[in-house]
């Protein structure tokens, strides 16, 4: 029999489709009623922006404030400067302090609209592990907790088993990751108090590391949790379109795209989707995951909507569904549409051409793709199709703006740059 959880957090995390594992269920429902409790997601900061494909985390971190504890939002400014080999196929690019500090920066306006940030008891906090990683004298931190770890163990992690039986090298560098990770737990638990580490599935051995490493270190119990690795009803990963990351920063990101992103979502996904990404009451979300035929697209603008709300506001969302309805429905322009600038000398005696035009738009990623998207039929310039790559658009259409399609659903806008 399923165990069901008497805590509130974890109740949300089981109805809603969040919980994967967790070591010890019951063990830490009991800890969540006892009062507040500090929990973690660690974060590396490869980018100056999160994407959609953290949003199941940073949800998992709102819930857990909005049911009474502590969000902690631990930057990497230290494990970034070596990299995770989970789930990778090969080593990152190592970055400067400097990007890794404006990444930082960056990552904190995502966490901004999500999470209520203090010096309350719920008030969630952003440490760096730079902080203590950083001061970190190597020979020492391999005797007093490299003999915890074996070798036999640390190959049995499906990070390393998958670079391996894949024949991509996997750097010491990399190896150390599962170390520092671990010690970061046993750091945060001695710190602030912090007895649970989420995280996606691909986690869990890193999480188990860090469990077993606080509890012989500081003698205490703490405990994970992960959630399933997402993907869409097709198999393509969460956090990824056609046109590249859906980022959750708006300077990344228009929130017209961001709330085309979620109208798109294929129709075996609604429902879970608003499980997940919105706040909905759960048979509210299960009424409109239902829906069939023509409805079930009310129900994405409804998707749309909270997803786009929650990380733009408000009036970023009723813009972006405006600008949809007018394009879509009444086959118009939009003016929240995502505009391309076009500077002059940019321009030949003959204009731009439309393969330049589709690619600077960021509707397609480069110029092969945009012939191709021609050569299927595809592409549309003021809603006409485009049957010729050699097409140009001339500065004088320019200077009004034109309309660039692919295909029915993604759309953009491009104008002089005066």
């Amino acid at each position: 029999m399923t165990y069901k959880p008497k805590s509130e957090f974890l109740h949300v995390m089981q109805t809603r489709g969040f919980l994967q594992d967790c070591t010890d269920l019951e063990g830490l429902d009991e800890r969540l009623l006892e009062g507040v409790l500090p929990a973690y997601i660690g974060f590396d900061a490869t980018a100056d922006s999160l994407h959609v494909g953290s949003l199941i985390q940073i949800m998992m971190l709102r819930w857990l404030q909005k049911t009474g504890h502590k969000p902690i939002t631990l930057m990497g400014g230290g494990t970034t400067k070596i990299g995770d080999p989970s789930g990778k196929d090969e080593a990152r690019q190592l970055l400067t302090t400097d990007q890794i500090n404006e990444n930082i920066a960056g990552i904190r306006k995502v966490f901004t609209k999500y999470l209520s940030f203090g010096n309350a008891a719920t008030d969630a906090i952003q440490p760096n592990n730079a902080d203590w990683l950083d001061q970190l004298n190597y020979v020492e931190f391999l005797r007093d907790y490299g003999r915890h770890f074996t070798i036999n163990r640390m190959l049995s992690f499906d990070s390393v088993k998958l670079r391996l039986e894949r024949e991509q090298p996997l750097t010491f560098l990399e190896f150390n990751y599962m170390l520092l990770q671990a010690y970061d737990f046993m750091e945060l638990n001695k710190r602030y108090g912090v007895g649970l580490q989420m995280g996606g599935s691909d986690q869990w051995g890193n999480i188990v590391n860090g469990i077993d490493l606080t509890r012989r270190i500081n003698h205490t119990e703490v405990f994970g949790l992960t959630t399933p690795l997402l993907t869409k009803a097709d198999g393509s990963k969460m956090g990824k379109s056609a046109s590249g990351a859906i980022w959750l920063n708006e300077d990344k990101l228009s929130s017209y795209e961001f709330w085309q992103f979620w109208r798109n979502t294929l129709d075996a996904d609604v429902g879970k989707f608003l499980k997940l990404f919105t706040e909905l009451p759960i048979a509210e979300c299960e009424r409109l995951g239902a829906l069939q035929g023509s409805e079930i697209n009310e129900a994405k603008v409804v998707l749309a909507n909270e997803a786009t709300t929650m990380a733009h506001g408000a009036e970023a969302a009723a813009a972006a569904e405006a600008t949809a309805r007018e394009v879509f429905e009444k086959g118009g322009v939009g003016d929240d549409l995502p505009t391309a600038l076009i500077a002059a000398s940019e321009l030949s005696d003959d204009g731009i051409s439309i393969v330049q035009l589709l690619v600077r738009s960021g509707l397609v990623g480069s110029g092969k793709e945009a012939k191709r998207l021609i050569s299927d039929g595809g592409a549309r310039l003021n809603d006409e199709p485009v049957t010729e790559a050699a097409t140009m658009v001339t500065e004088a259409e320019l200077s009004d703006a034109v309309k660039l399609s692919a295909g029915k659903k993604r759309h953009a806008l491009a104008k002089l740059d005066s």
